[in-house]
């Protein structure tokens, strides 16, 4: 298991970690623990929509312009 010690709203690095609020992402040895300074950055954290694209076919990743550096052929 992974450990993040960086709450990801806060930008904040806790030396603590005893009473800080986690979620876990993932399982088994690639799981990763993440802490947050209080509950209401957890829950922020948790009320952002994420993608899932190796388990929900259903979004669109296709990004049909050019990425930096290539050229546009279609023009």
């Amino acid at each position: 298991m992974r450990i993040e010690r960086t709450d990801p709203i806060t930008g904040h690095t806790l030396t603590d970690l005893e009473g800080h609020p986690f979620v876990m992402e993932g399982a088994g040895p690639n799981a990763l623990k993440i802490y947050f300074d209080d509950e209401a950055s957890k829950k922020t954290y948790l009320g952002i929509m994420t993608e899932h694209p190796g388990s929900d076919f259903t979004v669109n990743l296709d990004n049909p312009g050019p990425m930096g550096g290539e050229v546009d052929r279609k023009h």
